[in-house]
């Protein structure tokens, strides 16, 4: 499907002129004759409100527009008709670039969830108590508990599950039968924690414990530090490093690959341009600081590390070392300077693969074998693995993903291709004829 471009037409006026009302009439007009109308409210003044009656953005959407925009300084937000319900995953992929998206409500979203039950709301007091109950006998997360706030007891719900043991604390009293017209009735069917849930916060006893007995950590109401600590620790986008490695003068370019030009700039500049946007920390490695200096002029904000080769010696062992113990951030992406089509979203995957596996090297595979410079390195236990076979005088990469004491996860080549579609990441160019190929292959695209 290809995104046509709107016709647009702006509308005027001073502060209480009647163009909201005007547009509120226009739009409904629009409307009615079977257009389609988008609408935009800007304001000059920083802040505003969405959609609550007597609101120009409401107004407009009530006339009919199927999509509104609101705009101020520092600040959009955006309301569409839609045809059903949006699904929340299809939400949060249009929303690219956060570290996380915090997601209020969408209890059927399919993401990780939190739930929170506070002792003054009177449902989740019920909540909890069904949910410890629950915990108590065994029931799984996610189960049919509305039998059990009937008190019709937990072999219906969870019949066979294992019953965790209970600490020593005073029983909850089973509940009363509840009828289907009764107000927690449909908290039971659809509000209960299920098998999606990673934390409770609540400051309602009988909760934490259930939460004990399930596994799962519960926090304090007021406890937000714990809160974004947990996050963090779980499900933040890690901070990764950007290491390209140009090292120095390359004997089959005559010259240093970095600076080599490519469409007219140096090489090192597609590379700083492709892969800088996921990056928390962008490094060179290189023994030729003052030749790229230009790249701290050329790129102000990014501020970007030219570190030399821990080793007096060349190899992509050593280089592989340089960059692992430079690196700031607990993983480290390590690419070549000469991969032209160096991919940043591979980056991204690569990382995420990290998060969810607990591996220490994520690297692409094929029937070739590993690609160790294009790949995710988990600093940590990957720096001594890559000293110790330095310090032997070993050269190649590849050599210490052997290592017993490492994971390595291989990205296979179906995985790269569903992330870059096109393919062509890891072509590099070791020779001015095969850069030449390459930069005539890119611009007859």
């Amino acid at each position: 499907m290809i995104d046509i471009p709107s016709p647009a037409i702006a509308i005027v006026g001073r502060h209480n002129s009647g163009k909201t009302t005007l547009i509120e009439r226009l739009i409904a007009e629009l409307v009615d004759r079977g257009y389609d109308v988008g609408s935009i409210k800007h304001h000059s003044h920083a802040g505003f409100d969405i959609d609550y009656p007597g609101k120009d953005s409401y107004r407009h959407r009530a006339a009919g527009a199927s999509e509104t925009v609101i705009a101020a300084p520092g600040q959009v937000a955006r309301v569409k008709t839609i045809e059903g319900e949006e699904e929340c995953g299809d939400l949060v992929r249009s929303m690219p670039g956060h570290d996380i998206v915090v997601v209020e409500g969408y209890r059927k979203s399919g993401l990780p969830t939190i739930e929170v039950m506070r002792a003054g709301n009177a449902a989740d007091a019920h909540t909890a108590e069904v949910f410890l109950r629950g915990a108590r006998e065994g029931v799984p997360l996610g189960a049919d508990h509305v039998q059990m706030g009937r008190g019709d007891g937990a072999a219906t719900a969870g019949a066979g599950a294992p019953a965790p043991s209970s600490p020593a604390s005073s029983p909850v009293p089973a509940a009363a039968p509840v009828p289907a017209s009764a107000p927690f009735a449909a908290d039971e069917r659809e509000k209960m924690p299920a098998a999606s849930t990673v934390a409770v916060v609540t400051d309602i006893p009988a909760a934490r414990e259930a939460a004990a007995l399930y596994g799962i950590p519960a926090l304090g109401l007021e406890d937000t530090a714990a809160l974004a600590d947990f996050l963090a620790e779980h499900y933040v986008r890690p901070r990764v490093t950007v290491v390209i490695q140009a090292g120095g003068e390359s004997r089959r370019m005559g010259r240093s690959k970095a600076t080599v030009p490519f469409v007219g700039r140096p090489l090192i500049c597609r590379l700083v341009e492709r892969l800088s946007p996921v990056a928390d920390e962008l490094i060179i490695t290189t023994n030729e600081a003052p030749n790229l200096a230009f790249l701290h002029e050329m790129y102000p904000d990014l501020s970007i590390r030219l570190v030399p080769d821990a080793y007096n010696e060349r190899g992509a062992l050593p280089g592989m070392y340089t960059a692992l113990s430079a690196a700031q951030n607990p993983y480290v992406a390590v690419v070549a300077c000469d991969m032209v089509f160096a991919s940043a979203r591979l980056v991204v995957a690569e990382a995420l693969a990290m998060h969810e596996s607990g591996a220490d090297v994520v690297a692409p595979h094929n029937k070739h074998g590993f690609e160790p410079l294009h790949a995710m390195y988990r600093r940590e236990t990957c720096m001594p693995a890559v000293r110790r076979r330095a310090d032997r005088g070993e050269k190649r990469v590849q050599s210490f993903f052997d290592d017993p004491e490492l994971s390595v996860l291989p990205y296979t080549q179906d995985k790269v291709l569903a992330v870059e579609p096109r393919g062509g990441c890891f072509i590099n160019a070791n020779t001015p004829e095969e850069l030449a190929r390459i930069e005539d292959s890119y611009l007859g695209e």
